[in-house]
């Protein structure tokens, strides 16, 4: 690809979404969480080496909210009671870094109030739904406060001011800002009546109508305290703004598609694995966010720390741990941000992993500020799925997206929101993984996109909800899918099966010497009158799987479509009625991965901009910047992959990448390895080996 070729295409045209001027300038971030008694106890000077040393261009430094960190002036702001008379320990690291050409953003954190907070205004403290006020659930000399009342629109918007009038910081970044649960304070039920006539909710069923109308109150509730911010600080600095901690993929807090709209950045607060995950779970945050952010700058937090329920706040994680989360956000486009908690190293282990880390960003910083990602398939993701359903849509998102990375198909994430054609026309194919709930103008987007020679690949109960959480009579887009609701959606399927019925069809590309496949958990029953023996897979119902003697087939396939792939318009369309993302997910088979895959494959009909072949588990991106792209390759390849944390990193063979690219580059090199990329150009492919890799590597095109 040219640079020509590549300024022609949509994506490219699209204007630059405008920013304040200074949030796209900082590369790296670094964070500083104070905690009580740090001021007197820490080394500056050993802070500002260390930033000096790994380039990093911009800070974010405790100030105030349950403590502050600076001498206010603002009644009843808590003050550490460690800071002595005279001294102030934020605005000091604040020069600090300010002398390094540094921006400074003021970390404030509102959700917890000491005694005399509540002694004062007893009506600012969060109440539960027996109507008895809240005590910290950690540290019970605090209380919560309400997040949606006058403590975060009167006190803390005066601390706020305070902090930004005073050190004319380049931001206020807030931590727990939107509250801890449902609030039921006078305040709470008054202000929630008089939007919806109806009392607080006490369930969390997502179909209950106070439920939902609490859903759509909160983030309207939520975004006036945004913009209520917002314009005290750009009052004071107009080139500052309120960036709260928030957002993120489904189950995002507020409205992801608006944030998009109002915030010049949003910093991506998942610090590091937990529980069952895969080191792509970074990545994958950093695509959410770009969904509705596109170009606008978006950092990615990783902590140091071991992220866990039982919050070992102190901890450090092993070196490969921190480096693969932190790398696999850099290669899916987030710019690191490390975070320390406690301004004493209590143990120094991961500075030097972070400092190679940031030298290394630093010296290729070109070849990281990305313009646009060249994936031609998008991986929808649904906000209204998982507020107003009882939809697992996170599973079925996770499915989809390991199953894309397995196959390393470059994909970008979609917000549900974003379905218009301009949005979309960067895209060949989308992947809608259970996108249960569909408006009729979403359907009716989604079919226009087909009909112009765009694909999807749909599962289970996509398009069966209105964007409100109903049960349709029928799947919104019927039409597409070519089969009708039965009336019945299978929770759980126990012994099925997938018979074969057309062995040449792309959908068994590499699977042609299967006798059968595992069907999935949950099926939607469907009628497919017209077209019955058109799939080329068919449904094996049911049958006993004890005693052992009475596990054999009764009777011959169903008849009943396991896929469906047919053309529409001028596009492609395949429809799986079960859940074979989130039956992935669970249970990880290879067929399903693969049939996924190649449903993806066929439904694009075009070749990806970018192949690579080779062992191991690798995650892809494809990105352009002004004069030049670049090929990222993480290697996830791990026996701890999915339960960490990496004890080591273990290096996989080379990889054979195949790029499109209309005419060869000037020059071609691999900026981790520090080597020439010796490579071939025909027919406009770029083809090229690279070097084993241990962790990352990214091939460099000069264009």
């Amino acid at each position: 690809m040219t640079r020509r070729d590549f300024l022609a295409t949509p994506a490219a045209l699209a204007a630059p979404t405008p920013t304040a001027p200074w949030f796209d300038r900082p590369m790296r971030w670094a964070q500083i969480a104070f905690v009580e008694d740090d001021p007197g106890n820490f080394d500056l000077k050993f802070w500002t080496d260390y930033l000096k040393r790994i380039h990093a261009d911009a800070a974010c430094l405790s100030a105030g909210g349950c403590v502050a960190f600076y001498p206010t002036k603002v009644p009843l702001h808590y003050s550490s009671k460690f800071m002595q008379p005279g001294t102030d320990p934020f605005g000091d690291f604040a020069k600090g870094c300010r002398d390094l050409g540094m921006n400074v953003v003021a970390r404030v954190d509102p959700h917890a109030a000491h005694d005399d907070m509540y002694q004062a205004h007893p009506d600012w403290i969060a109440v539960d739904a027996a109507g008895k006020p809240r005590r910290h659930w950690a540290m019970p000399s605090y209380w919560v406060t309400c997040g949606l009342g006058p403590y975060n629109f009167e006190f803390m918007r005066d601390v706020v001011k305070e902090i930004v009038s005073t050190y004319q910081v380049d931001g206020i970044f807030s931590n727990r800002w939107s509250g801890s649960g449902i609030c039921y304070c006078q305040h709470c039920r008054a202000n929630f009546k008089a939007f919806s006539k109806m009392d607080l909710p006490t369930v969390t069923d997502p179909r209950d109508p106070a439920r939902q109308q609490y859903t759509i109150w909160r983030n309207k509730r939520l975004f006036e305290l945004w913009e209520l911010w917002d314009g005290e600080i750009r009052r004071i600095n107009p080139n500052a703004a309120f960036i709260p901690n928030t957002g993120g993929g489904a189950h995002a807090e507020i409205d992801m598609k608006r944030a998009g709209e109002l915030a010049p950045t949003l910093f991506a607060d998942r610090q590091a694995r937990s529980g069952v995950a895969l080191p792509w779970a970074n990545g994958k945050n950093g695509k959410e966010y770009r969904a509705t952010f596109g170009r606008k700058p978006i950092a990615g937090l990783f902590s140091v720390g071991l992220e866990a329920p039982y919050r070992w706040k102190d901890s450090v994680q092993n070196p490969a741990e921190i480096l693969v989360w932190a790398v696999d956000g850099i290669a899916q486009g987030l710019r690191p941000w490390v975070i320390k908690f406690n301004a004493r190293p209590l143990d120094e282990r991961w500075l030097k992993p972070v400092e190679d880390l940031f030298l290394w960003h630093w010296k290729n910083e070109s070849y990281l500020r990305n313009e646009d990602n060249l994936a031609r398939v998008g991986l929808v993701y649904s906000q209204q799925t998982a507020q107003f359903t009882t939809a697992n849509v996170e599973d079925h998102t996770r499915g989809a997206y390991h199953a894309l990375v397995e196959a390393r198909i470059p994909f970008e994430m979609v917000h549900d929101g974003l379905l218009d054609a301009k949005s979309l026309a960067r895209y060949r194919t989308l992947v809608l993984p259970n996108i249960a709930a569909l408006s009729v103008k979403q359907c009716a987007q989604i079919r226009a996109f087909v009909d112009q020679g765009g694909a999807i690949v749909a599962t289970h109960e996509t398009s069966l909800y209105d964007e409100t959480g109903k049960r349709l009579p029928n799947f919104g887009l019927r039409d597409l899918f070519g089969v009708s609701y039965a009336g019945n959606t299978i929770a759980r399927q126990q012994n099925a099966y997938i018979a074969i019925v057309d062995r040449k069809h792309p959908l068994l590309e590499g699977l042609q010497d299967a006798g059968r496949f595992i069907h999935g958990v949950q099926r939607v029953e469907i009628r497919n009158d017209q077209m019955r023996h058109a799939a080329p897979l068919m449904t094996v119902p049911s049958y006993p799987d004890l005693p052992m003697e009475e596990v054999y087939l009764r009777a011959k396939p169903s008849g009943i479509p396991a896929v469906m792939c047919r053309l529409f318009g001028k596009g492609r369309v395949v429809y799986f009625p079960w859940d074979i993302d989130r039956t992935f997910w669970e249970v990880l088979s290879p067929d399903h991965g693969r049939i996924f895959a190649n449903a993806v494959r066929w439904a694009s009909a075009e070749p990806q901009p970018c192949t690579v072949e080779g062992p191991g588990l690798i995650d892809l991106a494809v990105w352009k910047q002004k004069t030049s792209a670049t090929v990222h390759l993480v290697n996830l390849t791990n026996p701890y992959a999915m339960k960490g944390p990496f004890r080591e990193i273990i290096p996989v063979a080379s990889q054979k990448i195949r790029f499109r690219c209309a005419t060869p580059p000037k020059a071609a090199k691999f900026l981790v390895a520090g080597t020439p990329a010796k490579f071939t150009h025909s027919d406009g492919w770029l083809e090229v080996d690279s070097p084993a890799i241990s962790l990352h590597e990214v091939l460099a095109l000069d264009l």
